[in-house]
């Protein structure tokens, strides 16, 4: 994808042919040598690939044989970093809207965007990879933000697009996504997640709740996911800091 880095670019299109069935559970991968060849890049830059492929478990390396693709038991695996990991959803993803945005009054809502008034606007869609929805997330924000967005043709409820809601608003922000501050809970289905994840009402999903915030420390977005564990493996790489 254009401004991400050689490896990165590299990396998502190895994933998205392993997901679309191109290299089955067990079928070696190209070596480093042809996909240098295939992309034009540098065998480091293609072994920088394959490595952030292996740690999120997409394939696995046999030394002397080469890389292969794993079965991620239809799960779909995305290793999480930074803001802009979150915005690349859309490289592999599709969004349907569920309910449009629209205005109303929620304290909780309000309270946690830090706001000095309770009207926010609210909006609902599911995330599919594939054909199988894996994510029902309401985003709540606050009335100027949601400005830019309310005339959007693909937040119609029913569209479908490739988009991120922090995709979609950032380019209008005075001030760029600085922070995600993010929390994560189990929780069961209510009847209404249950209609747009496809599940049985009461089944264990997870919870994950993201409050973004500008450079200047406005929060511009709090986002509330819920996703089906049978479809969806989330994993964070944890390092030691620095002594």
């Amino acid at each position: 994808m254009t401004g991400l880095p050689a490896y990165r670019s590299l990396a998502d299109d190895l994933r998205a042919r392993i997901a679309q069935g191109r290299y089955p559970d067990g079928v070696r991968l190209p070596t480093e040598s042809e996909l240098s060849a295939e992309y034009g890049l540098s065998r480091q830059t293609v072994r920088r690939a394959f490595q952030d492929l292996v740690s999120e478990g997409v394939v696995y390396r046999v030394p002397g044989r080469g890389t292969f693709a794993t079965d991620g038991g239809g799960r779909y695996l995305r290793q999480l970093g930074s803001i802009e990991d979150l915005m690349n959803l859309s490289a592999d993803t599709a969004m349907t809207v569920l309910r449009s945005p629209s205005r109303r009054v929620d304290l909780e809502a309000a309270g946690r965007l830090r706001l000095d008034t309770d009207v926010v606007y609210r909006i609902v869609f599911a995330r599919q990879h594939g054909d199988v929805p894996f994510v029902v997330t309401t985003v709540w924000w606050p009335e100027p933000i949601a400005a830019h967005l309310l005339d959007h043709p693909d937040l119609v409820c029913g569209a479908t697009s490739s988009h991120t809601m922090i995709g979609l608003l950032e380019p209008h922000l005075s001030h760029p996504i600085d922070e995600c501050a993010q929390s994560i809970t189990a929780v069961t289905a209510t009847a209404e997640l249950a209609s747009g994840l496809g599940c049985a009402e009461g089944e264990a999903v997870l919870r994950v709740d993201r409050l973004y915030t500008d450079s200047r420390g406005d929060a511009v977005e709090l986002a509330v996911s819920h996703f089906l564990p049978e479809h969806y493996t989330y994993r964070v790489t944890l390092r030691r800091a620095l002594r």
